[in-house]
């Protein structure tokens, strides 16, 4: 039976950024505009249904690019 070599390490990974004030920062403008984006959106469903149901549309769409802000997706990756 043949010797197999062992597979390789897996990349080390951070498990600490250092960078508390901008993270706590980053996370209470997602919050704020969390909040903004849904206070917007709930006062175009008092203009009517059709405004309401454009705003939600546009909402949804917002609030997701925000909550993806800072997992990394939105950036080019290095070469």
């Amino acid at each position: 039976m043949s010797q197999l070599a062992p597979p390789p390490l897996p990349p080390r990974i951070t498990t600490s950024e250092d960078d508390g004030f901008g993270r706590l920062r980053t996370r209470m403008f997602q919050v704020t505009a969390t909040l903004a984006t849904s206070g917007i959106a709930v006062w175009c469903c008092t203009l009517g249904a059709l405004p309401g149901i454009i705003a939600v549309m546009i909402a949804k769409h917002v609030i997701v690019a925000v909550l993806l802000m800072d997992r990394g997706l939105l950036t080019r990756p290095e070469r």
